[in-house]
């Protein structure tokens, strides 16, 4: 991807040069035309000197000087190397123009200006070239250092958000397990009926999962089993309420696995074996926001428990941070009594992002 990108700013660089110098060569054909509608040729070699002077000077900076000079930090001799440039070629282009362009008679010579006067014009030009081909010449190494920059920053944020996933998979699947493995305890059928609903979650944590953004439906769709597996295992005294507010075809793109974290801890911290528990989980799209709110009630595991030991939420908020920064907020929240948690998750999808997924 590098690659073709470089070739393509390249291909760019080199066709605004052709183009350039194909207009400023192709000037002196309007300006050497006779009343006649002819060409003066005399005259349009006088003024290709010229073009070729600026020519000279341009590509010498542009190829030789600026990189293997100045952009080294030999600023003094980038000047002094330069002051002899156009000093050459300078006298070079009033030699082009007193013997080479075919001057005319000397009889038939208009009366002309001091010779100082044409220096002085052609050596202000010619730094206006220098000057030209340095702007030109640092603004594309500006333009390929922030290529570079922007395609490390990328590679870094693929590699850590690779990292997140490949550390979330385990501990979704431990957790799940574990709960699993609970039920076999006290309910083989249960258990047995809780492994068909893992291999849907299965299906979805091993492929789609590997992708940096997944369908709003999928992810939905996934929430949904894993509530209903969560269901098979706790109490039906638990009092579990979902309500999803999406597009039955929405394709707002969404990371895989993001809300899912939110919902372990709510099934971690909310449920007592002894006390009132409940569980709200809502998820609407509304325009270009995704808003998930879960409310349950506040059972926080003693220092000796490890289920609830935060991996799943710092890595939510890692991937927040790489994903979505500036297009999110998240409140945690407990209540004045201490006996409700509330986690609010609003995440902002930009316009362009809507056509991420095929």
């Amino acid at each position: 991807m590098v690659h073709i990108t470089h070739n393509k700013h390249r291909l760019l660089e080199l066709t605004i040069h052709i183009i350039c110098w194909g207009l400023f060569f192709g000037f002196p054909l309007f300006f050497t035309q006779d009343d006649s509608g002819s060409i003066d040729w005399r005259e349009f070699i006088n003024h290709s000197g010229v073009s070729l002077s600026f020519f000279v000077i341009f590509y010498i900076n542009y190829l030789l000087f600026i990189p293997k000079v100045l952009f080294k930090e030999h600023t003094g001799q980038f000047i002094l190397l330069n002051i002899l440039l156009i000093l050459v070629v300078s006298i070079g282009l009033r030699y082009w123009h007193n013997i080479i362009a075919f001057p005319p008679p000397a009889p038939r010579r208009p009366h002309l200006p001091p010779q100082y006067i044409f220096y002085i014009r052609d050596i202000t030009s010619m730094i206006f070239t220098v000057g030209l081909s340095v702007a030109i010449r640092m603004s594309l190494r500006w333009s390929a250092t922030e290529l570079e920059r922007r395609e490390a920053v990328k590679s870094r944020t693929e590699a850590e958000l690779k990292n997140l996933r490949n550390q979330l998979n385990p501990h979704f699947l431990l957790n799940t397990l574990n709960n699993i493995y609970a039920l076999t305890a006290f309910d083989t059928e249960k258990a047995q009926q809780a492994i068909q609903e893992l291999s849907k979650l299965l299906r979805y944590v091993l492929y789609d999962n590997q992708e940096t953004f997944v369908p709003l439906t999928k992810e939905v769709e996934f929430i949904q089993n894993y509530i209903e597996l969560m269901r098979i295992r706790v109490s039906s005294a638990v009092k579990i309420n979902t309500n999803f507010q999406i597009r039955p075809d929405s394709q707002s793109p969404v990371a895989p696995l993001l809300f899912i974290s939110l919902i372990e801890n709510a099934f971690k911290h909310g449920i007592s074996p002894t006390e009132p528990s409940f569980i709200d989980i809502t998820l609407t799209e509304k325009d270009d926001e995704i808003h998930c709110v879960i409310r349950n009630s506040n059972y926080p595991k003693n220092a000796m428990d490890k289920s609830g030991s935060g991996i799943g939420l710092e890595q939510v908020r890692k991937r927040l941070e790489l994903l979505y920064a500036g297009r999110y907020e998240w409140h945690q929240q407990i209540s004045s009594n201490q006996k409700e948690y509330s986690s609010i998750l609003t995440i902002k999808i930009p316009d362009n992002n809507k056509k991420i997924l095929p």
